[in-house]
């Protein structure tokens, strides 16, 4: 499903972000990208998003270079990726309910749909109670979980989650990553960047960045617990 093909961005002579990435992620794939602040995983999965655009080599999704999409191309690129920020940036000027189905009126879903939508993306991650509610009365966890069905409400093929658990405690965090593997349980290929190593997932590919460089592309531990899960 996603494809980086030899891939460097660079920001100045002196500042590389990413330094010749190859990598293959497949459909309905739960990955997770590791490595210290500063190693390249949000900017890896900004390239994805195409918010940021390679220096050089290339990032396919579905088969398509995103670096070659014109503006309409790129709307429908965004439209089936899932983002979920470390910052949540809800909209302090209306309840949950309206933040969640914003996107949906913004790519012309009738009012009663999206609605209809919103409140069953709040339901997915346990907050369908907290529909009326202000974003600023709720927890960190909860603001993060509504971030979360604001993602999901237009039925993304991939969701990209950066940082998604960072300043929460370990209850909010689990129940963060509870509701993305909700999501990868039905196929959705998920992409979750953290320097948090007690969020990874029994089974799940880790992937890991330093300095920009991929060190580890999860494949090997991930062939031996497939063989010893046979033997």
């Amino acid at each position: 499903m996603i494809e980086f093909r030899h891939l460097t961005k660079r920001y100045s002579k002196e500042a590389t972000a990413l330094f010749d990435i190859n990598l293959s992620i497949a459909k309905g794939e739960l990955l997770f990208l590791a490595g210290p602040s500063g190693a390249g995983k949000s900017t890896l999965l900004k390239m994805i998003a195409a918010i940021e655009r390679p220096t050089s080599g290339s990032v396919e999704v579905n088969g398509q270079d995103i670096g070659r999409l014109n503006a309409t191309g790129l709307a429908y690129l965004r439209r089936n990726l899932g983002l979920i920020l470390q910052q949540q940036r809800l909209l302090t000027d209306r309840p949950v309910l309206a933040n969640v189905l914003l996107p949906l009126l913004v790519t012309g879903t009738p009012r009663d749909e999206a609605e209809k939508r919103a409140r069953a993306a709040l339901d997915k991650v346990g907050l369908l109670d907290k529909a009326q509610s202000d974003p600023l009365s709720l927890s960190g966890g909860e603001q993060q979980r509504v971030s979360i069905a604001r993602a999901i409400v237009n039925r993304p093929q991939i969701i990209l989650a950066d940082e998604p658990t960072a300043n929460l405690d370990r209850v909010s965090a689990a129940k963060v990553i509870d509701a993305i593997k909700a999501f990868h349980a039905v196929g959705v290929t998920c992409l979750i960047s953290t320097h948090d190593d007690q969020i990874y997932q029994p089974g799940a590919r880790v992937i890991r960045l330093e300095q920009g460089r991929l060190v580890d592309d999860g494949m090997a531990s991930r062939e031996v617990m497939a063989s010893e899960a046979t033997s």
